[in-house]
């Protein structure tokens, strides 16, 4: 009876930014003031580019939640997500992993460089097999990563590609605030895990 009620409780829909913080008018900003139930990893003081600073800031966050946990993140918050999900064993109930950057790649101007990212230990980027059920949603031109190096990533996760079409990085410098499909696949994520995996199939 416990492990119903746990499955049937509503999740805490928790935030990955990426390396640009918080942003008024992101649609990560405007979720989290949507949601009923929403944490969201607060900006580095000290190390901002560190990926292990950004894995210890999300567990933190992870840590206080006791109930079941969907992750949304947004650009390098997914590269902080999946190496999260290599170092940590908490149960997560499913991850919206938002147009990742190919940071393997030369990135455009004013973006850490490969030798920087690698330095900071974000470099290799992990090809495993996420231990949760998940969905990609990518962009056909985001600056940051070619939808064909997307899709890899999402095989390699075992996770499901949504293509958006043509929507930059999903980011208000591509014209998007809110992002109404977003709270659609948290919903659909935050499903008790046999009704995700059968959705997700």
């Amino acid at each position: 009876m416990e492990q119903e009620l746990n499955n049937a409780e509503t999740p805490t829909a928790v935030i990955v930014p990426g390396l640009r913080g918080h942003v008024a008018e992101h649609w990560q900003t405007r979720l989290a003031d949507t949601l009923p139930n929403a944490r969201t990893v607060p900006p580095l003081e000290h190390d901002e580019l560190s990926l292990d600073a950004r894995v210890a800031a999300l567990d933190h966050v992870v840590s206080e939640v006791s109930g079941p946990i969907v992750l949304v993140a947004h650009s390098a918050g997914v590269m902080i997500t999946v190496h999260w999900a290599q170092r940590h064993s908490r149960p997560i109930r499913g991850a919206l992993l938002a147009t990742p950057p190919d940071f393997e790649s030369p990135l455009p101007d004013g973006y850490p460089r490969p030798g920087e990212l690698r330095d900071n230990g974000w470099l290799p980027t992990p090809r495993e097999p996420l231990p949760f059920p998940s969905i990609v949603a990518a962009s056909t031109n985001d600056p940051l990563a070619r939808l064909a190096r997307v899709a890899e990533l999402a095989r390699e996760w075992g996770s499901r590609l949504v293509d958006l079409g043509a929507v930059g990085h999903l980011n208000p410098a591509s014209g998007y605030g809110p992002w109404p499909a977003a709270e659609e696949f948290v919903r659909e994520l935050g499903r008790p895990d046999e009704d995700i995996v059968n959705a997700l199939a």
